[in-house]
């Protein structure tokens, strides 16, 4: 099955889109390691329904015009992933989460790494918000886009309320 893909620039840099025929399946960074996620074949479609959707919604998010997204998402992971994956869409918009505290939303309070280890692998970023996840001391911890557009990100949350 071939995905639809299409780049964004943005704030944070250029952004790769991918998408099935029905839902985004991915949000990937400029300078992504080619085996964080692992995708079929993918095929340049500028008029994709689903992409043209996700870069309207990202471009108001840039803007500070949208705090919430109501896109479909399709993620591709391990059930555990998944269950992270979840609980990374509840945080709200301008807040953040530690390992600590989404490892005991979804019931496993020790699995703090293997959550830690599942945010890194999160393939629909910014929507799925694993920026808003930090150390338990409030440090900014790894992040597949780089600490600086995490901060960016963090920064442009705090910044605007709507």
């Amino acid at each position: 099955m071939k995905l639809a893909m299409q780049y964004m620039d943005s704030p944070v840099g250029r952004l790769r889109l991918i998408a099935n025929e029905k839902a985004l399946v991915a949000v990937l960074w400029e300078n992504e390691q080619p085996k964080r996620i692992q995708l079929a074949e993918l095929v340049v479609e500028p008029e994709h329904p689903v992409l043209l959707q996700v870069r309207q919604q990202l471009e108001e998010y840039f803007e500070g015009n949208r705090q919430r997204f109501d896109i479909p998402l399709d993620f591709a992971g391990t059930e555990f992933q998944k269950l992270v994956w979840t609980e990374l869409l509840k945080i709200p918009y301008g807040q953040t989460r530690s390992y600590g505290q989404i490892a005991q939303a979804i019931g496993r309070p020790k699995a703090m790494r293997a959550v830690g280890a599942a945010n890194g692998r999160n393939p629909i970023s910014i929507i799925a918000p694993c920026h808003r996840v930090i150390g338990a001391s409030g440090a900014l911890t790894g992040f597949a886009g780089g600490l600086d557009n995490k901060t960016i990100l963090l920064n442009l949350e705090k910044n605007i309320q709507l």
